[in-house]
């Protein structure tokens, strides 16, 4: 450690105790981008697999020049939580994405727009992004304004604030966020 003209300690590069998350974080990152080539390639010839080693591999030696990658940017606590919420947020979202084409061919358009307030539960920053923006994923349903605390909602039904205000959605996120 140096200190600075300040007196303030200033690390001179990362230590070593900071190596071993960031790693994992990478290694994470790598192995979800060249999953994601794979899945969006569809083909399984060595051209194409070493291609898709190789723009990953780029992408995370990037990433890591630039210092991007950290707990919040890649959060690896959470992968195993996501994967359940992230099923029920696609029902909900195919729900809602019926409910508002019902609204649209309705011939008297029945909409309420409606604004709610109400404090997440959440704890982290990460946590509360994760729940402003399933809110703004949901059809007919946005956020406004998003702060530890505090939200700010838009719906354009009362049925729809309603559902926000149910907690449904909060206690999920709160839940995938616990031990992160």
């Amino acid at each position: 450690m140096d200190s600075d003209k300040f007196g303030c300690l200033q690390s001179s590069g990362r230590g070593t105790a900071a190596i071993e998350p960031i790693m994992l974080h990478l290694a994470g990152a790598f192995v979800a981008l060249f999953a994601f080539w794979v899945l969006l390639s569809g083909y399984f010839t060595a051209f194409l697999l070493s291609a898709g080693l190789g723009s990953a591999a780029a992408v995370v030696w990037f990433s890591h020049r630039m210092e991007v990658v950290d707990h919040e940017s890649y959060p690896l606590a959470l992968g195993h939580r996501l994967v359940p919420y992230w099923a029920w947020l696609l029902k909900e979202i195919v729900k809602a994405a019926w409910d508002v084409s019902k609204l649209i061919v309705h011939p008297r358009l029945p909409i309420s727009p409606t604004m709610v307030t109400f404090a997440p539960t959440q704890k982290t920053a990460v946590g509360l992004v994760i729940h402003a923006n399933s809110i703004t994923l949901t059809p007919g349903t946005i956020t406004v304004e998003a702060e530890p605390g505090r939200f700010l909602v838009h719906a354009i039904t009362r049925a729809g604030a309603d559902g926000v205000l149910s907690g449904d959605m909060d206690t999920r996120v709160t839940a995938c966020e616990a031990g992160a």
